[in-house]
């Protein structure tokens, strides 16, 4: 059950000696040969704790099959501000659905229902990350710099990525619940996925949303350009499509407050891309159209440019 492994994962990461080991300990629990990993990652604001999982398919690329990997990724700056702030804070949400989404999928593999395709999950575990100034709210920020955080997390073996993040804290999708963004592919924000808006609609029994993006948003962290959040920094690292799956509220919600985390909103998120895992891997899911897509890059040319730092002032 998701929830029952929310709740668990959450006494874990919701304490100031909140560890990568500790988690791995749980998966390992549910999974004693699962193929998890943590370790640290330095950089300039301090370290944190990675944790990466992998989760082989019936047919998936580990056991020398064919079907698609998807990349389910958990992206925040931390899981706390201390000792500014107490507690497990707003921005952990990430993290906190994609380890709950690794630990069902997990239990399920235990079970004898394994997906089709390879699972590739990852986050990173930071219980006292720094904060830094933002509007309409203060941000989150991270020990570690996004970039170095793609580097560990996006690789050329993922076919599709979803990635997941608290998306509280702007006025342009007020509504509590989770969102998707439109598709987005080396710099093009591509059309909403038919697809994983039917997932979404069964996963939540309700319309779906979507969070809008602009062009700021999906370039890299450090360019000194307004992005809305990091949901989409993992497409700045890829060439496969990449999906954003916002946690949302009504309120614009500082990612370093306490107390804003709320656990249906959080389980809906791991347990819609854990559905979007099972359909991808079967073939069953789309996340752009191909040949349209190949005819935007006849018609327009390579947008990849937009991945990059750009042009700097001489």
């Amino acid at each position: 059950m998701v929830l029952k492994h929310l709740m668990e994962l959450y006494d874990i990461l919701d304490d100031p000696r909140a560890s990568g080991k500790k988690v791995i300990d749980y998966l390992r629990k549910i999974a004693p040969e699962a193929d998890a990993e943590t370790y640290p990652l330095c950089g300039p604001g301090g370290s944190t704790d990675m944790v990466r999982v992998r989760i082989p398919g019936k047919s998936g690329k580990a056991r020398g099959g064919t079907a698609p990997t998807i990349g389910l990724l958990g992206r925040l700056g931390g899981l706390g501000a201390r000792p500014e702030v107490t507690g497990f804070v707003s921005d952990g949400d990430g993290a906190l659905a994609a380890l709950s989404a690794a630990a069902e999928l997990l239990s399920m593999a235990a079970k004898g229902d394994v997906l089709e395709g390879d699972v590739f999950l990852s986050t990173h575990v930071c219980p006292d990350a720094p904060t830094s100034p933002h509007q309409p709210v203060p941000f989150m920020n991270s020990p570690v710099e996004t970039a170095a955080v793609n580097r560990e997390e996006v690789t050329d073996g993922l076919d599709a990525i979803l990635c997941v993040d608290t998306t509280k804290g702007n006025r342009i999708c007020n509504a509590r619940g989770i969102a998707i963004t439109p598709t987005v592919r080396e710099g093009y924000i591509l059309r909403v996925s038919e697809d994983l808006l039917t997932i979404l609609e069964i996963a939540t029994g309700e319309l779906p949303r979507v969070l809008p993006l602009t062009t700021q948003d999906i370039t890299p962290y450090g360019n000194g350009i307004y992005h809305v959040n990091s949901i989409l920094q993992p497409s700045t690292a890829t060439k496969a499509p990449v999906v954003g799956v916002a946690v949302t509220t009504q309120s614009a919600v500082p990612g370093c407050a306490s107390g804003a985390t709320h656990f249906e909103d959080v389980e809906k998120a791991a347990r819609f891309m854990i559905e979007a895992a099972k359909a991808f891997g079967a073939g069953k899911c789309s996340f752009c159209d191909e040949d349209e897509y190949r005819r935007l890059l006849t018609l327009y040319g390579s947008l990849s440019h937009l991945q990059t730092q750009g042009k700097r002032p001489e």
